[in-house]
């Protein structure tokens, strides 16, 4: 999604941080729900940006993104928790995990039936409102892909038996070079998921 407009440049940098705190507290919410408190405690449970913000996450990679041409998504604070408070065993970190990308699939439905139904029927407000779809579905996407650690290895970690487990510790222990790897491929497998879940979201094709 290549931006050229500078009010458009802000625009979808403030999308993007205030869809990357959603995904965050969203987790802080759930792990609270299973009984860990450790997000509140320490004042994350909160949409304040201030709260939130990483310098290279929230600013510097997204709007180098934007400018660059290539696919737009970052990150905020990790909002901390305790596994070992959650209830659910092994898949209470996975509930805590599967929560974030899930409030950013939430939100690009939620704005892509604004689209649909032309509640701002302006180009400037359907431009904002496509790449808020847009910038919501890459952090769904990016987030549910099985690499620790990012969210959906947390998902797909809790299907393995406790007696594979050295399985999980080995895969933890190389993270960064299946990380480096997935920057490499990344928007190879970007592109064909998000446009699939734009199209079916809008029943447009977004490339």
């Amino acid at each position: 999604m290549q931006v050229s407009d500078p009010f458009q440049t802000v625009a979808f940098l403030l999308i993007l941080i205030m869809s990357v705190i959603v995904h965050e507290v969203t987790h802080g919410y759930v792990a609270e729900m299973l009984g860990d408190p450790t997000a509140k405690l320490s004042g994350r449970l909160t949409l304040n940006p201030f709260s939130h913000l990483d310098l290279v996450g929230s600013f510097i990679v997204p709007l180098f993104m934007m400018l660059a041409g290539g696919p737009v998504f970052g990150w905020a604070k990790l909002v901390p928790y305790n596994p070992y408070n959650l209830r659910g065993g092994r898949w209470g970190p996975a509930m805590v995990a599967i929560a974030g990308p899930l409030s950013n699939l939430f939100l690009a439905t939620f704005f892509s039936q604004l689209f649909i139904y032309k509640v701002f029927d302006t180009a400037g407000a359907n431009n904002l409102l496509v790449g808020a779809i847009f910038i919501n579905l890459v952090l769904f996407v990016v987030n549910m892909m099985p690499v620790p650690p990012i969210d959906g290895s947390k998902i797909i970690f809790a299907l393995i038996p406790d007696r594979f487990y050295f399985v999980v510790e080995t895969i933890e222990k190389y993270s960064l070079v299946f990380i480096l790897i997935l920057i490499l491929f990344i928007d190879a497998i970007l592109s064909p998921a998000v446009n699939l879940l734009f199209y079916t979201l809008t029943s447009i094709k977004f490339l």
